[in-house]
C-alpha cells in the first residue's frame, strides 16, 4: 500500500516551554496542589529513545479516548526501555476510506514540520500490519473537554478559561503565521500536560493556503466535516459560497470554543445544520450569557466588572498510570461571573463578517 509509506516519519521534539513562561498565572496551580506529584515532559536524551518503531518496545495500559471520527483508540502506555509514558494512537487504516486516509496522511506529514511547544508533538509514527501507530507525550490532564466533563459541568472560571486558551491561541497563531487553516478548533483538541503546557492538536483537518509556491487569500476547499464539528465552524465556512473562508474562521472557532468553556456545554450542539447556519448567519453577535445557542440550558452566568470567580476549586484528580492527586474541596460553583473584557473577546471573535474578528 503505497500510501502507507508517506507515514513512516519521526518528528525531532521540541523543548518544552515551562508554565510561567506561557502566562503570568500558571494553569498548573488551578489543577494540582503538589507540583512535585506532577508528570513533567521527559528529558531530550529520554526523548531521542521515543523514536523507537519497535511495537514490542510500548506496553499499552489502558484506553483514555477515542478520535478521528471513532476510527482512532488513544491508548496510555509506557515506553519500556525508558520507563516513559506515553500516548499511542492506534488507528486501522483499513476501516478508513480516501479522504479519511488523506487527512491521515496531512497530518503526519505537516507535524513533521511544525515546531512550536503549543503544537502537538509526534514523537514517532509507524504501521504495524494495516495499524498506524503514533507516539507522543504524555498529556496528563488529557483535554479541555475532558475537564469540563469531569471536573467543571458547569464551566471554568475566566482564569483558568485565559491560560487555557492562551497557550492553544500561541498554537493556532503559529500555524497561521505558516498559512494552514486548523478547521477543528474546540476543547477536545485543547491539550494540558502535568506541568500545565497547553497544546493544540487535531491537524488532520488542517489545509494550507500555500498552493505551487503561492499564498492565497481565501480557500474553497470544503471536505466532509464530521457533524462533531459543525458547532464550532464559522458562517462562512458551513454556507460554502464563492467568497470561500480564511484564517479568521479559525477566530470564530475560538469564541464558540471560550463560550464552551465558560458553560461546560456546546454551542449550536442539538441544532440541525440549516438552524445552525442560519442561527450564525443572523447576528448580532453571541455571547457566553446567550441561552438560545446552548442545548438545553439553564446558563446562570453573570457579568462582573472585577471578573472574579465565586469558587472554582484549586485542583483536580488527575490519574495516569503513576499516580492519583485528589482535593476533596473541589466542587462546582452554583454561579459564575465574567468580566466585560471577557464577552467582548467572545463578541469581536464571533463577528459574522470575518473582516471584524
Amino acid at each position: 500500500m503505497s500510501l502507507l509509506d508517506c507515514f513512516c516519519t519521526s518528528r525531532t521534539r521540541v523543548e518544552s516551554l515551562r508554565p510561567e513562561k506561557q502566562s503570568e498565572t500558571s494553569i498548573h496551580q488551578y489543577l494540582v496542589d503538589e507540583p512535585s506529584l506532577s508528570w513533567s515532559p521527559p528529558s531530550t536524551r529520554t526523548s531521542e529513545a521515543i523514536h523507537s518503531t519497535n511495537v514490542s518496545h510500548y506496553e499499552l495500559q489502558v484506553e483514555i479516548g477515542r478520535g478521528f471520527d471513532n476510527l482512532t483508540s488513544v491508548h496510555l502506555a509506557r515506553h519500556t526501555p525508558t520507563g516513559t509514558l506515553v500516548t499511542i494512537k492506534i488507528t486501522n487504516l483499513e476501516n478508513c476510506n480516501e479522504e479519511q486516509l488523506k487527512a491521515l496522511q496531512k497530518a503526519v506529514i505537516l507535524s513533521h514540520f511544525f515546531r512550536h511547544p503549543n503544537i502537538t508533538t509526534y514523537w514517532t509514527v509507524f504501521t504495524v500490519g494495516s495499524w498506524l501507530w503514533v507516539i507522543s507525550p504524555f498529556m496528563a490532564y488529557g483535554s479541555a473537554s475532558q475537564l469540563l466533563r469531569t471536573y467543571f459541568p458547569e464551566g471554568m472560571n475566566e482564569t483558568l478559561i485565559r491560560n487555557i486558551l492562551f497557550g492553544a491561541v500561541r498554537g493556532l497563531n503559529y500555524l497561521h503565521q505558516n498559512g494552514c487553516i486548523h478547521r477543528s478548533f474546540k476543547a477536545s483538541h485543547i491539550l494540558i500536560s502535568g506541568d500545565g503546557l497547553v497544546t493544540l492538536s487535531g491537524l488532520s483537518h488542517l489545509h494550507s493556503l500555500v498552493k505551487h509556491g503561492q499564498r492565497h487569500r481565501a480557500v474553497f476547499d470544503f471536505p466532509q466535516f464530521s457533524t462533531s464539528v459543525q458547532p464550532w465552524l464559522s458562517p462562512e465556512l458551513l454556507r460554502q459560497d464563492l467568497h470561500g473562508y480564511n484564517v479568521k474562521s479559525d477566530i470564530y472557532s475560538v469564541g464558540i470554543t471560550a463560550c464552551e468553556l465558560a458553560s461546560g456545554q456546546i454551542p449550536f450542539q442539538d441544532m440541525h445544520r440549516t438552524q445552525m447556519l442560519l442561527q450564525k448567519l443572523k447576528g448580532p453577535p453571541y455571547s457566553p450569557l446567550d441561552i438560545s445557542i446552548f442545548p438545553q440550558s439553564d446558563s446562570r452566568m453573570k457579568s462582573s466588572r472585577s471578573g472574579v470567580d465565586s469558587g472554582i476549586g484549586e485542583s483536580v484528580l488527575v490519574s495516569s498510570g503513576s499516580h492519583t492527586v485528589t482535593n476533596e474541596r473541589l466542587h462546582t460553583p452554583a454561579s459564575k461571573t465574567f468580566s466585560p473584557a471577557f464577552f467582548s473577546l467572545v463578541q469581536l471573535c464571533l463577528q459574522q463578517d470575518p473582516e471584524k474578528r
